[in-house]
């Protein structure tokens, strides 16, 4: 099977991200059933992880340019303990080779702000509006409506320490208006000046 490109071993390292492995390889190294399973699960999958049970890094090394060349299948990546093969399968019309083997698209930047043609006519379309209202003499409805008023406008104010009404119900006692005392008188401004120049003055 001929090399992989940068690309496409990127692409393909990218799809295995989130796979778990399907075949495991344990102590007694490439039997016939393993071998067997690795082809199935590359006939199915295409893109497989392969676990290792082994510490020995060159051992491992040897294992998967074992498996690529009697399995026909490309070397992906070799992380850890695991093996990530990849074989194209001609009678399924594989979607890693497409992807692989095609040019990344580039992304278009979303039209933002007033690049964006829907927002530019949504305001042209609100400022048109506005200048119709303005020419027809159209009131502003929010200035023209009047506040909203809250339950407690009608009432009159409550005279300070005056006990609340339905304690004085409660406990049976008339009720009787508190008279609103006046505020102490203050002399103006003008008299306080002058009093204070005069007791400089003596």
């Amino acid at each position: 099977m001929p090399a992989l490109t940068p690309s496409q071993r990127r692409d393909l390292r990218a799809a295995a991200h989130p796979l778990h492995p399907v075949v495991a390889i344990g102590h007694h190294g490439l039997t016939p059933a393993v071998l067997h399973e690795i082809d199935v699960a590359l006939l199915a999958h295409e893109l497989i992880k392969v676990r290792v049970f082994d510490d020995d890094r060159a051992a491992r090394e040897s294992l998967m340019a074992r498996v690529c060349a009697e399995m026909r299948c490309a070397p992906v990546q070799h992380i850890g303990k695991l093996l990530v093969l990849w074989r194209v399968n001609p009678e399924k019309g594989s979607r890693a080779s497409k992807s692989a083997g095609a040019p990344r698209k580039a992304r278009m930047p979303k039209p933002s702000g007033t690049d964006d043609p829907r927002k530019a006519k949504k305001k042209a379309r609100t400022r048109d509006v506005r200048k119709e209202k303005a020419k027809a003499g159209a009131f502003d409805e929010r200035a023209a409506r009047p506040a909203a008023r809250t339950r407690n406008d009608d009432r009159p104010p409550r005279a300070r320490g005056a006990p609340n009404a339905r304690r004085r119900r409660s406990a049976g006692v008339a009720e009787v208006e508190a008279p609103a005392s006046p505020p102490p008188a203050s002399p103006p401004r003008g008299d306080q000046a002058r009093r204070r120049r005069r007791a400089v003055k003596t």
